[in-house]
């Protein structure tokens, strides 16, 4: 989306590539085996580049990485649908992965919390600048560990990632009948 609205920083870095080591961070690749969590480099961008309206520009920017994670939720919910059941285990197994997998990323990546992009969102949907959640960023860090380890993700995935995954399951369930 950086790309199409006039920054090049991605592509320049060589970041517009489905290579996943081009995307690995060395750091969320190690806790990805310690603490079953980890992460992938952010995508540079320079908000000085976009051409037109910053704010809007990085609106548009932030709701593309989950808008991507529900439209692929969605795509694999029709394809297990068309595919009908049962399909072979191993292709529904995986289909019911890529649902629930692109439904945890969408809604984790809408918490309003710094750096993800749902604090961007806010940030461009609130009016006037929003400089308290530049200071904020610093322990957005610090606060998504608690969540983690408090247990509240758990309650925030159970209530928003649940009924999504469930109605996209029941989506492919219908699909299969028709």
């Amino acid at each position: 989306m950086a790309d199409k609205l006039g920054d090049k920083t991605a592509r320049l870095a060589g970041r517009l590539t489905l290579n996943p080591v081009k995307h690995i961070d060395p750091i969320g690749f190690i806790m990805l085996f310690i603490a079953k969590f980890g992460w992938a480099k952010p995508v540079p961008i320079n908000p000085y580049n976009i051409r037109g309206d910053i704010k809007q520009g990085l609106l548009l920017i932030s709701l593309a990485g989950p808008a991507m994670n529900l439209i692929l939720a969605v795509t694999s919910a029709i394809i297990l649908g068309i595919a009908g059941f049962p399909a072979h285990p191993l292709g529904q197994e995986f289909l019911f992965y890529m649902i629930l997998i692109n439904v945890v990323l969408a809604v984790f990546n809408l918490i309003p919390i710094p750096p993800l992009d749902g604090s961007k969102i806010l940030a461009g949907i609130l009016p006037g600048r929003q400089e308290w959640l530049l200071h904020m960023e610093q322990y957005g860090i610090i606060i998504l560990i608690l969540l983690v380890f408090t247990g509240a993700i758990g309650r925030i995935f159970d209530f928003f990632v649940l009924p999504i995954a469930d109605f996209l399951i029941h989506l492919s369930y219908s699909l299969a009948r028709i």
